[in-house]
């Protein structure tokens, strides 16, 4: 069927791809007409006839064309970090050219740490995806940041490089620093040489820092600015070390107190100030006299190059007070001063700081009683003391406390003589006495054996306390060795010559028993005299012991020896003397009817011849009552036995 020219003016504006496409449905047309397909209407037409719409390049010049066209588009991979333009920011998002054949979108948060973040602007992205389920090319500046940053950070440790950072906020233990935009931490004791306190005064701040760790599983660091102080110190203790001479004074400022001394900082070099080195006077701590930042002279007094060690002092800037000790101070001569330190020995007097004497225990008080230092001084009490002697060149003094006084053992005869009453206050008590002040630096001691006449005193605290004022005797003074025997029951007469009137053996009086044991009982008797009953005169009629502390019965005496101080007495002898009088009472009574009874029948026998008949039943029968009554008590006598 001939062409109509619409046709041909179609065929011709074909394209070669659709000449071809077409040609290619002509041949399986004709094979399908040679299969007995039905033919249609354009079956004869000439698939051919399109071919001279085609390219006029050979195929070199496209593959050429080709390879120019891509190589205006940047080669991107998956997983690295590549530059990007921004196109334009929106509310929520960001556009970058990566030179790709399609632009990334970006979240506009991920760039809050730019503040003017404008169109033609440059940053590094992370290529997430080059194209996702929507065709889209997926980028991310907060992995490549962290990336980036960490690379940073490793490349730092490596290279022991200097690294700036911002302290972002607090934490336990430290702080936070972000560097390179990745968060570290800053440990507290790596903030600065001295100790920290208060964190919050670098929250905010810019520092520098040196990377100290990091740990790439978790992608951690730890950062350090004292290592950037301690490493500008090193040089300058370098400097410090090479001039450092015995004797020098340098200037420092305290930076640490403790119980021992004080560190002083030298300018980047530390040195001790011990405690003994602070003052030539006693301290009991350095910050009595120092404070913390405070600036001073100080000398050197040792060093050690390879413990780098300085040892420092302060009081040596001064002349030793013994060198500058007043010529007026000698022996003889009074001193005031204050106690700085007590010890059993004695306590010694601080006259100047860095001079002191000792007070001696036997330079306190003229008495010759022990005195106990610690009770009678304390710390700071100040005193006025003699020089007893003094050496200038051993730096030594010896002080006395009895010669501010006179001496008055000096008229002890004359205001205490031998046989006089006073009356004077405990001040102390023993096992074997009590000691008794009757004035200051005079007193004496009262045996435990002198305190009563009629009491046995196992501790004198049973009759006296500390504080409690006693009436005494003097019964003896001891010049040379300043003692004074004293005596508290000597105060009264003698009463045994009295007891021994009262309680003589055999009487019966009234006692409490105070205290009892095994052995025995002892017995309060009228008057204060006290007794001894031996366990076995404390039996009570039924054989038992026992008796109440305080309870009150009667005893009977049964030995009294003035010589020896002692009395003896008995419960049980008294109700043994009942029975045993009874029984002699019994036996008397015995006696005097056997007597009668003989002395009847006697008198019977003698009248009998006299009698008649009827007389001598009536005898008969009278001597047979008579024997019947003498019978009847020897039976009751046998059954009160039987009885028993």
């Amino acid at each position: 069927m001939p062409k109509t020219k619409a046709e041909e003016t179609e065929v011709k504006a074909m394209p070669a791809e659709e000449s071809k496409e077409k040609a290619t449905k002509k041949t399986t047309t004709t094979k399908a007409e040679k299969n007995g397909s039905t033919k249609s209407s354009h079956d004869d037409f000439d698939w051919e006839v399109g071919n001279k719409f085609n390219l006029p390049y050979s195929d070199k010049e496209i593959k050429d064309y080709e390879k120019e066209y891509d190589g205006t588009f940047n080669t991107v991979e998956e997983s690295e970090i590549i530059n990007g333009k921004v196109v334009t920011v929106t509310n929520s998002d960001v556009v970058l050219n990566i030179g790709f054949k399609s632009d990334g979108l970006v979240s506009l948060s991920e760039f809050r740490d730019i503040e003017d973040l404008k169109a033609g602007d440059e940053v590094e992205v992370y290529v997430l995806e080059k194209e996702n389920k929507k065709g889209q090319l997926v980028l991310s500046r907060k992995i490549a940041r962290m990336m980036k940053a960490w690379d940073n950070i490793v490349k730092a440790h490596e290279d022991g490089e200097v690294v700036k950072g911002k302290v972002i906020s607090k934490t336990k233990g430290g702080l936070i620093a972000d560097v390179f935009g990745l968060e570290t931490f800053l440990p507290g004791s790596q903030i600065d040489v001295k100790p920290i306190t208060d964190y919050d005064q670098f929250v905010g701040k810019t520092m520098e820092f040196k990377v100290v760790k990091i740990n790439e599983t978790i992608k951690n660091a730890v950062v350090s600015h004292k290592a950037l102080i301690e490493s500008d110190l090193e040089v300058q203790r370098k400097e410090i070390i090479s001039k450092l001479e015995k004797g020098q004074v340098l200037e420092g400022t305290i930076k640490n107190i403790t119980d021992f001394g004080a560190f002083i900082d030298l300018g980047g070099l530390d040195g001790l100030l011990y405690i003994t080195d602070i003052s030539w006077g006693r301290i009991n701590h350095p910050n009595e006299v120092l404070e913390l930042n405070q600036k001073l002279n100080v000398v050197v007094l040792d060093y050690d190059d390879n413990k780098k060690r300085i040892s420092l002092g302060l009081k040596q800037l001064t002349p030793h007070p013994w060198e500058v000790l007043g010529k007026d101070i000698k022996e003889g001569s009074t001193v005031k001063g204050k106690i700085v330190n007590i010890e059993d020995y004695g306590a010694f007097l601080e006259i100047t700081p860095g001079v002191e004497g000792l007070i001696h225990v036997s330079e306190i008080s003229w008495t010759n009683q022990n005195v106990n230092t610690k009770d009678y001084f304390k710390l700071g009490d100040e005193h006025e003391a003699q020089v007893v002697t003094i050496d200038r060149d051993e730096r030594k003094m010896s002080l006395s406390l009895k010669n501010m006084t006179e001496d008055p053992w000096t008229k002890i005869k004359d205001n205490y003589p031998v046989g006089n009453k006073f009356t004077g206050k405990v001040s102390n008590i023993t096992p074997y006495g009590v000691f008794v002040d009757l004035e200051d630096e005079i007193g004496g001691m009262v045996h435990v054996s002198d305190l009563s006449w009629t009491r046995r005193v196992k501790h004198p605290s049973e009759l006296a306390k500390v504080g409690d004022d006693m009436e005494v005797v003097v019964l003896e003074i001891d010049d040379e060795n300043r003692k004074l025997a004293l005596g508290h029951k000597q105060v009264e007469d003698d009463p045994w010559d009295t007891f021994e009137t009262i309680f003589t053996e055999g009487s019966v009086h009234q006692g409490t028993i105070l205290s009892k044991d095994n052995k025995g009982a002892v017995v309060l008797l009228p008057y204060g005299l006290e007794g001894f009953a031996p366990i076995k005169h404390l039996k009570k009629k039924d054989g038992s012991t026992e008796f109440e502390i305080e309870e009150t019965i009667e005893f009977k005496i049964i030995e009294f020896n003035k010589a020896d101080r002692k009395v003896i007495v008995s419960h049980a002898r008294i109700h043994e003397d009942e029975e045993r009088d009874e029984k002699n009472a019994e036996r008397s009574a015995k006696r005097a009817h056997s007597k009668q009874t003989k002395r009847a029948v006697k008198n019977l026998n003698r009248n009998i011849e006299k009698s008649t008949l009827g007389d001598i039943e009536a005898l008969s029968d009278l001597k047979e009552k008579l024997e019947q009554e003498e019978a009847a008590p020897k039976k009751k006598t046998t059954k009160k036995k039987e009885d028993k």
